[in-house]
């Protein structure tokens, strides 16, 4: 049996910066999964633009903070702050839309169609086709939200775009100075990746809550994800019960005795007292 023992200061340091962090990083995170497709927007704002980008930065952070494997998701918290520095000294907003095209317009809306009409041509269980829809509905959305954003971007002059860029950076603690300092930040110690099993576990803590709230939502319910277990019809008899066909006892000495050794056999020996 393994001893736990206390992890080491780094750990620590680690998991105290995560506590700080934690509520901005539900919130963040839950307006990623929101703008990605789970929510139909009517309207977004510049603001959003920037809120968007900011929670994919501190999306990253917790990464690099709780040590996760790159191999699992990337947020590309480090472009984003570079996205918003540039786009309030220089203006360049052409970046923020080439990088929202990435992030959200990759969409197989074709290919997910064709699987709901096969499905339904090979009488696929109808539980499974709506997934496949509620699936296409999601790309629907995120492709949706992309157009608001370009939409909110698009419709203002250069001036007022910059002006309400400025103000949502500062609102977000992403002026220019401080973006230097949150990238100075990410390449200490602190954020280097150092795994660890507390780091995993709280991992696994947090992103099981949050799993719970981005997909217990009535039109995805959790309870139709699979299909329930059939209980069984008849009670099958105990294994020990069971007689397998062609079975051949071969307990007797014939058999069993390779090296033809004498001994005495009880049921031999009885049969022989009875007489």
């Amino acid at each position: 049996m393994s001893v736990r023992t206390d992890p080491p200061e780094l750990v620590v340091q680690k998991l105290a910066a995560f506590e700080q962090l934690q509520p901005e990083f539900e919130r963040s995170f839950l307006f990623i999964e929101q703008v990605q497709g789970q929510q139909r927007f009517d309207s977004l704002s510049v603001a959003d633009v920037v809120r968007y980008l900011h929670a994919l930065w501190t999306s990253e952070c917790k990464t690099s903070l709780l040590s996760i494997p790159r191999t699992v998701k990337e947020y590309d918290g480090l472009f984003c702050l570079s996205l918003l520095q540039n786009w309030q000294e220089d203006g360049d907003v052409a970046a923020v839309v080439a990088f929202l095209y990435r992030k959200l317009d990759m969409l197989p809306i074709v290919e997910i169609t064709r699987q709901i009409q096969e499905a339904r041509r090979a009488d696929t269980a109808e539980t499974q086709i709506q997934r496949l829809i509620y699936g296409r509905k999601v790309m629907l959305n995120r492709q949706n939200n992309l157009t608001r954003m370009l939409d909110a971007l698009f419709a203002l002059s250069s001036e007022e775009l910059s002006r309400q860029v400025q103000q949502a950076c500062a609102e977000y603690g992403h002026r220019p100075d401080q973006i230097e300092q949150q990238r100075a930040d990410m390449q200490s110690p602190l954020y280097t990746f150092v795994p660890h099993q507390v780091l995993a576990e709280r991992n696994m803590l947090v992103m099981n809550t949050m799993g719970r709230q981005t997909m217990d939502r009535p039109s995805n319910p959790a309870a139709q994800r699979t299909s329930p277990v059939q209980q069984a019809r008849t009670d099958p008899q105990p294994l020990a019960e069971t007689v397998i066909p062609n079975y051949q006892d071969m307990t007797s000495s014939a058999y069993n005795n390779l090296m033809k050794d004498r001994f005495a056999d009880p049921e031999v020996q009885k049969k022989r007292q009875d007489v």
